[in-house]
């Protein structure tokens, strides 16, 4: 019996980290325990492995696990259930109770109780954060196969902290979602089948945790030459550079790096990035590791929605654009956070607002997975159930997509903040956790751009750690404990984004002398802006910047002698439907011919109807495309209107020269062509007119066809999520059932092994058993006791009184299997069968481990043998007996076969006549009886062998010396089984001579 394994004793821990060892977490679901036996079979079975496991396994909350037992067969280290406040020592690992929520804090294991124990729960994902928390860069985490995608979110929690993460490869898991999930985030250091996994991390542990010589020892200089190598190499691979991020924070995440390749020296780590390209891009993802959520800093963006939000839209028209840049988004969680916000505000509105919201990062990982909207579901502890049902529908992998609703209002695209131009005009800028990697020099360059790309009064959202630094008398504080920030026009001392990134060379000594002169004469106006704004208002024509579609997003100049509202309700402005008559037509054709070829094109001397009189105007459409670093950027075209001179006046002037003409000096033919032209134009104006209303009618009808789509697939969606939860709580329920499953199946295997053994047991030994229940119906018998009980298989379940015995005299089975059952006192007794073997009958009480009794063990042991041994026993002690009687009498006693020779002789005969018994064995009886007599005697022996015994009579024997005795013998024979003699024995004794 194995002693019971004691807890660990508590012990003191340090305030500055909560253990002095690396505690790795193993997360597993359906398929977790083959792995979790192949993980630690495969760490070394002689030394210790210098670290904690703490497993977490998806467990059904109302059975019992026995995790722990099978665990302990695959390790010689401590096994043990968690308790509430267990402290964790090194070498030993801990299993999660079924029906919990575990954390890790200050050394322990603390234990919380599931709320809602049926629905999709997360324990891993609770871990792995808690962990990640607790043990920042020290933190190691294990994903191994699983349903769902549980441990992807705590996965993004180590590697933000800068641990260290491995994953099951998913062709050797036996469910490979969770692991799948895991590596699709890209932060995953290994990928190996659960029994490759300790050595790797051994060697990672050891080199981390100060183990192995580091690379503290290169010289400072030398770090900061490997360094700007490194930067060299990543700028080379990915075009972006580092050199200007904080040193700490890089040369952290490069070290890291050097601890997976397991490399002591930067130079060595250099080489490898020069050899390796993939290694840049490894650690550019790790240099870019997004440490986001939904919602992250709650208390922020409860601000954000109370303060910023309201103010956004206030004061605007309906159908007015609202502008948002969501810069370092990531895999966009804040940017979907941002817009959940405004769409619930004009929902409280109940007005429609036109949102253009541009997210960007410089990691394409990560922008394709904001594009494709899906996330984990551990998403559910950070948005609420009514956003969940709102603006998420579950995927088919577990987790959660974002609407398509909601996907449509982002742009996201690539950009660098650094180096990429800025949008502008805009509302809200939201740039947290970007600053606090960046030096102050970078800060200086980054910060005046995002005062530049703000409107007048537009809010900079940062990160709760990061501010504006230097630049306070340019933003006035909203909020500042959320770190919200409004645009002030007080921005002297800021150095415009065009002086320093698109002019380069307003970027040296006479910027610096620029920026000092705007300082010193605060209340001086801006020269350059006087300058434009007043050639644009002397020269500039009417012009507006128009969609694909036409919708006007920003007019210039004054436009009413060739636009004009258009009739119904008041809604987004359309150029075309504000067309005078005779711009209408020619402006549809143009603005389609550039939006398809995106060529410039002109239309000159188009005769528009204005008030009362026609204008001669000239029409331009041509692209205005952003730049090309924003190929997500909606395409926009400028149209321009230019008033043309009138070719009537024109011919009428001085200079004109002049046509002869008949009497009423006009020209028959001329008229009549103008006039046909009219006409046609006329018809072609309405049959245009025609055909735009006809499409305008049809569009109407399949909006209103779009409607009603819409309602019915929000009734479908409605369905949909409550199949989903349905789905959810199955899927759960699934999880819990593969894990007993896979349980039950260890333990069905290790009966079936007990089982065997116990059966070549039963059958090595020989013994007959047979195992009946309390109604004496046959449960079991082994085949020894077919010889003695006539049973067979089918037997099974028939009371043993129906079954026909071998044994001989004993017919008291039934009533002494009765007996024991009813008093619990064994019975033990000999039986003998048909063929004359001897067995041992016991008869005792069945007990199971929990000493109820379920029955009877008959069972019969061959004792035939012992039996024999025994009446071969007694009969030997009969002989001892005899023998020594023989021994000790004073008689002579002797032993002869029936030719006379001596058998036996006793100490009283070696008295009597002398000869020693050796020499009388050498003789034959004729030797010992006189001469004379000889005939006689042997007369009587042949009496003898017909009679079996004679009358005792008197005779004579010699002695050794010669002499002759008078004896009184007594002659019998001695005969076998058969009847037949086959010896003599004779008693004789001295007889006194008679008186003379």
């Amino acid at each position: 019996m194995t002693k019971p394994r004691k807890k660990p004793a508590p012990r003191s821990l340090p305030e500055e980290t909560s253990a002095d060892f690396p505690i790795v977490g193993i997360g597993a679901s359906a398929g977790g325990l083959a792995a979790f036996e192949q993980f630690f079979s495969g760490l070394p079975a002689h030394t210790d492995p210098g670290m904690a496991f703490v497993l977490v396994q998806h467990l059904a909350p109302d059975h019992k696990s026995i995790l722990s037992d099978l665990i302990r067969r695959c390790t010689r280290m401590p096994v043990f259930e968690v308790e509430d406040g267990m402290p964790v020592q090194v070498n030993c690992a801990y299993i999660i109770p079924p029906g919990r929520d575990m954390a890790f804090l200050n050394g322990a294991l603390h234990l919380l109780t599931q709320s809602e124990p049926r629905r999709l729960r997360l324990p891993i994902d609770f871990f792995f954060r808690s962990l990640a928390q607790d043990q920042r860069e020290r933190g190691i985490g294990i994903v191994l196969s699983g349903t769902g995608s549980d441990g992807t979110q705590g996965v993004r929690a180590i590697k933000g902290e800068g641990g260290m993460v491995m994953a099951q490869s998913p062709l050797s898991a036996e469910f490979d979602a969770m692991p799948r999930s895991a590596i699709a985030t890209g932060l995953v250091d290994y990928e190996l089948p659960p029994a490759e996994m300790p050595l790797p991390l051994i060697a990672y542990v050891q080199h981390v945790f100060g183990k192995l010589p580091r690379s503290a020892a290169v010289p400072p200089s030398a770090v900061e030459m490997a360094m700007r190598k490194v930067f060299v190499l990543l700028r080379d691979r990915t075009g972006h550079d580092f050199s200007q991020y904080k040193s700490s924070t890089v040369q952290r995440r490069i070290e890291r790096r050097m601890a997976v390749h397991l490399l002591d020296d930067m130079n060595l780590y250099v080489r490898h990035l020069q050899q390796n390209p993939a290694e840049a891009d490894a650690l550019f993802r790790d240099l870019l590791i997004g440490v986001t959520r939904f919602f992250r800093d709650p208390e922020a963006f409860e601000a954000l929605e109370a303060k910023v939000i309201p103010d956004l839209f206030a004061g605007k028209p309906a159908g007015s654009v609202v502008r948002v840049w969501i810069a370092a988004c990531s895999t966009g969680e804040e940017a979907y956070s941002i817009a959940m916000l405004l769409v619930e505000r004009m929902d409280v509105l109940k007005e429609s607002f036109v949102l253009q919201m541009f997210a960007t990062d410089i990691d394409a990982r990560s922008i394709a997975v904001a594009r494709a909207g899906i996330y984990g579901a551990g998403i559910a502890a950070d948005v609420s159930p009514e956003r969940l049902a709102r603006f998420f529908t579950l995927d088919l992998n577990g987790g959660y997509r974002v609407n398509k609703s909601l996907r449509d209002l982002l742009v996201f695209s690539e950009q660098d903040v650094v180096r990429d131009p800025p949008f502008s005009k805009l509302d809200l800028l939201s740039c947290r956790n970007l600053l606090i990697y960046m030096t102050a020099d970078l800060q200086r360059r980054v910060i005046p751009l995002f005062h530049y790309a703000l409107k007048p009064g537009g809010v900079l959202f940062l990160g709760t750690s990061e501010g504006v630094g230097e630049f306070e008398a340019s933003f006035t504080v909203a909020d500042r404990g959320a770190k919200i920030f409004r645009r002030s026009e007080k921005a002297h001392g800021l150095q415009r984004p065009s002086e320093g990134r698109f002019l380069p060379s307003l970027a040296g000594p006479a910027a610096v002398h620029m920026r000092r002169d705007a300082e010193a004469a605060p209340g001086k106006p801006p020269l350059r802006e006087l300058t434009e704004q007043a050639l644009l208002d002397h020269f500039g024509s009417p012009a507006a910047l128009v969609n694909a579609q036409g919708d006007i997003l920003y007019l210039r100049g004054r436009s009413g002698c060739y636009l004009e509202p258009a009739p119904g309700e008041p809604g987004v402005n359309n150029i075309v439907k504000m067309a005078r008559e005779g711009l209408r037509g020619p402006l549809t054709t143009t603005l389609h011919q550039v939006t398809s070829t995106g060529v410039l094109a002109r239309t000159p001397g188009l005769r528009v109807k204005t008030n009362g009189h026609y204008t001669s105007v000239n029409l331009t459409v041509r692209p205005a495309t952003a730049n090309a670093s924003t190929p997500n950027y909606p395409a926009l075209y400028l149209v321009v209107l230019e008033e043309a001179a009138d070719p009537v006046r024109e011919e009428a002037s001085p200079g004109a020269p002049r046509v002869s003409a008949s009497g009423d000096g006009h020209l028959p033919d001329a008229d009549a062509r103008i006039a046909a032209l009219e006409q046609d134009l006329r018809a072609k104006d309405e049959y245009l007119q025609s055909t735009l209303e006809l499409l305008e009618s049809s569009t109407e009808e399949l909006k209103s066809a779009n409607d009603k789509m819409q309602t019915v697939n929000e009734e479908l969606q409605s369905s949909n999520e409550e199949l989903e939860t349905s789905k959810e709580e199955l899927q759960s329920v699934n999880e819990e059932l593969a894990t007993v499953n896979t349980e039950l199946q260890t333990k069905v295997t290790d009966l079936s092994r007990a089982n065997n053994d116990m059966n070549n047991l039963l059958s090595g030994t020989g013994i007959g058993t047979v195992f009946v229940d309390h109604q004496l119906r046959i449960l079991r018998f082994t085949p020894a006791v077919s010889s003695i009980i006539h049973l067979i298989p089918s037997d099974l379940g028939r009371p043993v009184s129906h079954i026909v015995s071998n044994l001989v005299g004993y017919t008291d089975l039934v009533a002494d299997v009765t007996a024991v059952l009813n008093t619990l006192v064994s019975k033990e007794l000999e039986v003998m069968s048909v063929d004359g073997r001897w067995y041992a009958l016991r008869i005792q009480p069945y007990r199971t481990l929990e000493h109820a009794i379920e029955g009877a063990v008959i069972s019969f042991l061959d004792i035939t043998q012992m039996v024999e041994t025994r009446t071969a026993l007694r009969k030997a002690a009969d002989l001892t007996r005899l023998g020594v009687v023989v021994r000790d009498a004073h008689d002579a006693i002797t032993l002869q076969d029936l030719g006379g020779r001596i058998l036996a002789w006793n100490p009283g005969a070696v008295r009597l006549f002398g000869w020693s018994e050796a020499e009388a064995l050498r003789m034959n009886a004729r030797d010992r009886i006189p001469k004379g007599r000889r005939e006689e005697e042997m007369s009587k022996v042949a009496e003898l062998c017909r009679a079996h015994a004679l009358e005792p009579f008197a005779t004579k024997r010699v002695t050794k010396g010669g002499a002759t005795v008078d004896v009184s013998i007594v002659v019998t024979a001695l005969v076998d089984e058969a009847g037949e003699v086959y010896a003599i024995a004779t008693t004789e004794r001295a007889r006194e001579p008679a008186p003379r």
